[in-house]
C-alpha cells in the first residue's frame, strides 16, 4: 500500500487541497455561529447586514482561495526555512494571523463597521483555523520528505 502524500507529484498542492476543505468549513462555522450574530446584535436596524447574496458568496469564494494560497504558501516557506517542529509552526501561524485576520478585523473596528468586541470573538478562532491550517501544511511537509 502507498502513501498518497508521499507519492504525489507536488505535495503542496495537496496541502492546499486538504486546506481548502478545512478553511472553508471554518471560515462558515464562523462566520454564521460567531460573526453574523454580533453583526446582527452590534446593528440591529441594518436590515442587509451579514446577508449572503450570489455576489457577496462569490466575493467570499474569492478571499477564501486567496486566504488559502496565502497561508499555505506561507506556512510552506516558513517551516521549510526554519525546521518542522511545534515552535516554528506555533510562530508560523500566529505571525500569518496577525498579519491577515489582525489586520482586517483592526481596519474594520477602525472604520466604525464593528465594535472592539468583534476582535476578541473572531481573532481567538482564526488563530486556531490557522494553527490547524499550519499543522496540515507541516505535515504533508514532513510525510513528502520521507522516503516512499
Amino acid at each position: 500500500m502507498t502513501d498518497t502524500t508521499s507519492s504525489l507529484k507536488n505535495p503542496f498542492w495537496f496541502a492546499v487541497a486538504i486546506n481548502f476543505v478545512w478553511i472553508n468549513i471554518s471560515e462558515v462555522v464562523r462566520y454564521f455561529l460567531v460573526v453574523k450574530p454580533m453583526l446582527h446584535a452590534a446593528f440591529p436596524n441594518a436590515s442587509g447586514i451579514g446577508a449572503v447574496t450570489p455576489g457577496i458568496f462569490a466575493s467570499w469564494m474569492v478571499w477564501d482561495s486567496i486566504l488559502i494560497l496565502a497561508a499555505c504558501g506561507f506556512y510552506w516557506l516558513y517551516l521549510r526555512a526554519g525546521g518542522y517542529g511545534l515552535k516554528q509552526v506555533i510562530w508560523a501561524a500566529t505571525y500569518f494571523t496577525i498579519t491577515v485576520f489582525g489586520l482586517i478585523w483592526l481596519g474594520i473596528v477602525n472604520m466604525g463597521l464593528a465594535p472592539p468586541q468583534f476582535i476578541w470573538a473572531a481573532l481567538p478562532l482564526a488563530w486556531g483555523e490557522q494553527m490547524i491550517a499550519a499543522f496540515i501544511v507541516r505535515w504533508v511537509l514532513v510525510r513528502s520528505a520521507q522516503p516512499g
